[in-house]
């Protein structure tokens, strides 16, 4: 994603109806990626915890959005301070931009751009939910939402996309977010679960998905999506870049759903629906710091390489005993690191910028580059997200009471159900009744379901 570039007075640019209506509309599909990643994360966990997975999603879009306009636009887009931090006191409370004011160097307001910007910082902490399905507290999660954007967000987004960026002057390509986004993330997760331990029976109770369609209902959200996340994040299509990008984001995700398929076939003996959903979601992570800067061709090889990484990282939960409850790490993390190197690789420099990979005569100077971005995001996202955790912990505690962990989350912390059960047809609760064992009530049957 470009930052502002300041352009000579002669050669200023004027506003664009075209642009600014394209990326409006690319703002509303980011907008949809968070209720969509809900839906993706809902399906995913049991039935006793679908309310709080997604509400820990959805908060996201109340609390990111304040803050966004409160400081966090002045922090990551405003005049560079130390390559490290921005701040412009206009961008503050936006109150200092007007109307017609375009983003430096391009045919779109400002305040379009700061409101697309501002889905990128809504959907970022809500990824990291995924990992922490059952067992955090929903105020810890609201508190630590506020405190993760502000002090490794807010700051990342400007290294990788603010103009002086230290990451962005190295010459670090991240097209959409592969380091700022979902390395970010994924690191987040790792953090936090390194922290604050398994669930209660991780590795010993079945702990599958509980709406497969919810997940691929979230899926499909989640790619429609992601066309204005990754195409739109060129602001225009007046030289044809964002059009590379759409083509390269489908070519991509496909690939690496079929790349999924095939290992979990060979692997495991069956083609599942929530291989085919999450392998799509790992060509998505991957195309998206690369695709600006390969061509079909190279797109279908990283969706590939991604798809087949991702599934076999999703596996290393239990080998090494982290629980990663919906595989952010595995995904995000994994999908991220892959895209962003590849970039090093296949960039053929003839698309967002002259840069060129190894494959293309390059050398491996891009992929130094990338490699750089790549661990400096993950060690800093990694440690202070650990340290946020560690502090909060400690003092108004992360997690629920492992009884009520149990007994389900969504009472303890919404006091409502996703399903009511209690409505079900008469002969519905008259099986229920008659399967249940000798002697147990049909509300103890019911409960035992819900659970």
């Amino acid at each position: 994603m470009p930052p502002g570039i300041t352009t000579l007075a002669a050669d200023a640019p004027t506003l664009s109806a075209a642009n600014t209506g394209f990326m409006l509309v690319c703002s509303a599909l980011v907008m949809l990626m968070t209720p969509a990643l809900a839906f993706f994360y809902g399906g995913m966990v049991r039935v006793k915890s679908t309310l709080n997975m997604l509400m820990m999603s959805f908060i996201s879009l109340g609390i990111v959005t304040i803050l966004w306009v409160l400081y966090g636009f002045s922090l990551a887009f405003g005049t560079d301070i130390g390559s490290v931090l921005g701040w412009s006191s206009d961008y503050v409370g936006l109150s200092g931009i007007g109307i017609t004011q375009l983003w430096d160097g391009y045919t779109i307001p400002v305040y379009v751009f700061a409101v697309f910007q501002l889905m990128f910082a809504v959907l970022t902490p809500a990824l990291i939910s995924g990992a922490l399905a059952d067992r955090v507290k929903f105020t810890s999660w609201a508190l630590f939402i506020t405190l993760w954007v502000t002090v490794v967000y807010f700051p990342v987004a400007h290294w990788v996309w603010g103009a002086g960026g230290w990451l962005f002057e190295l010459g670090v390509i991240d097209f959409a977010g592969g380091t700022a986004v979902h390395i970010n993330a994924g690191a987040a997760a790792l953090g936090v679960i390194l922290v604050i331990g398994k669930r209660v029976g991780f590795k010993k109770d079945p702990m599958r998905p509980h709406s497969l369609p919810l997940v691929m209902l979230g899926a499909g959200l989640l790619w429609f999506g992601w066309f204005g996340f990754n195409a739109g994040s060129w602001l225009g299509n007046d030289d044809g870049v964002g059009a590379v990008m759409f083509v390269n984001t489908q070519v991509a995700t496909a690939a690496a759903m079929l790349a999924w398929l095939g290992y979990e076939k060979l692997r495991h003996g069956s083609f599942t629906t929530l291989g085919a959903a999450s392998g799509a979601v790992a060509g998505l992570v991957a195309i998206t710091p690369s695709g600006g800067a390969v061509s079909p061709l190279g797109a279908i090889a990283v969706g590939a390489i991604a798809g087949v990484l991702c599934a076999m990282a999703v596996g290393l939960k239990y080998r090494f005993g982290y629980d990663d409850s919906l595989d952010v790490v595995g995904v995000h993390l994994v999908g991220g690191i892959a895209g962003s190197l590849l970039v090093g690789l296949f960039a053929t420099g003839g698309v967002q910028s002259d840069a060129k990979g190894l494959f293309y005569g390059g050398g491996l100077d891009q992929l130094g580059k990338q490699a750089v971005g790549v661990f400096a995001v993950l060690a800093y996202s990694l440690v202070v997200s650990a340290l946020l955790t560690f502090l909060l912990d400690r003092t108004i505690g992360m997690r629920v009471d492992e009884d009520d962990e149990i007994s389900g989350i969504d009472q303890v912390e919404h006091a409502e159900t996703a399903y009511d059960f209690s409505g079900a047809s008469g002969g519905a609760a008259l099986r229920t009744t008659a399967s249940a064992a000798p002697g147990t009530t049909a509300a103890a049957q019911t409960k035992k379901v819900d659970a």
